[in-house]
């Protein structure tokens, strides 16, 4: 059932374990993660990346994002994932996503807080939560972000006055994890989120989740993280599956595909410590 993410976070939170985001890119993706969250019985944010919108249009995404999530008895969170600018995320609160990011963590201080602010009027007013982001989260590949760029920390003192001024929901973090595929494990700045966690009630989330480590995310999703993201362990799981198959059946390709995307979902459930809810 689609729900908003503001009861499961409170949970999460006061409880010490994260909820699996998982990025979709077509039907087959999402099929997969809410078939795997009503098997285990538990929550999910069935998420959808504006970086995608080449692959998967924002009408395509809510179609499909609208029909899984209603299609299970557990709560699942439609999530717009990196929205970069208030009309693409308007129009999402639009077709039925009952969360969304504005991510405007490149822009200077006063500017995220500004674009921020914008968003969150309009979606508060329709009861939708919105997730920032203060610092910066780079990427190193194309994955879910819209250019390569470096990972600037989240400042400790920023985080009180960001938060007072824009009233998000939710805030992502940036402690060391990047988007895309690392050369080794990432080295997770536990002290910062230490110390972020110590100045805000508001869940806190994490991007950059795949390949970051199961002992870095199960540590995070114990000390003060609520939600990680995951997308490109997906599709590497994926690739994989299709060279390890002697086949040139495509329906036998898409179940392995499908198959290899449940089991990342089973493992990142199991690492995060998800409860029911």
């Amino acid at each position: 059932m689609k729900v908003s993410s503001k009861y499961l976070y409170e949970v999460a939170k006061k409880e010490n374990f994260a909820i699996p985001h998982a990025n979709f890119i077509d039907s087959d993706s999402a099929r997969a993660y809410v078939k795997v969250a009503e098997r285990r019985g538990l929550p999910l944010l069935l998420a959808y990346a504006q970086s995608h919108s080449s692959i998967l249009s924002l009408e395509e995404a809510a179609a499909i994002g609208n029909y899984y999530a209603d299609s299970v008895s557990v709560p699942v969170v439609l999530h717009l994932d990196h929205g970069t600018d208030f009309e693409f995320i308007k129009r999402a609160i639009d077709l039925g996503f009952t969360s969304v990011m504005i991510d405007a963590s490149q822009e200077s201080f006063e500017d995220n807080i500004a674009i921020t602010n914008k968003v969150v009027e309009y979606a508060h007013e329709r009861g939708i939560v919105v997730e920032a982001e203060l610092g910066h989260v780079g990427a190193n590949d194309t994955s879910e972000a819209e250019h390569l760029t470096d990972s600037v920390y989240t400042e400790v003192e920023d985080v009180q006055g960001f938060m007072e001024a824009t009233n998000v929901d939710s805030l992502a973090v940036s402690i060391g994890t990047a988007h895309g595929v690392y050369k080794g494990v990432p080295k997770i700045n536990f002290a910062r989120l230490h110390e972020i966690a110590e100045l805000t009630t508001v869940p806190l989330v994490l991007h950059g989740g795949s390949s970051s480590g199961d002992e870095n995310l199960g540590r995070c999703a114990h000390e003060g993280i609520t939600k990680i993201n995951i997308y490109t362990d997906f599709i590497v799981a994926a690739q994989r599956a299709v060279q390890a198959m002697d086949t040139d059946d495509y329906i036998v390709s898409r179940k392995a595909v499908e198959k290899a995307m449940e089991d990342v979902l089973e493992h990142y459930y199991d690492i995060f410590g998800t409860q029911k809810i």
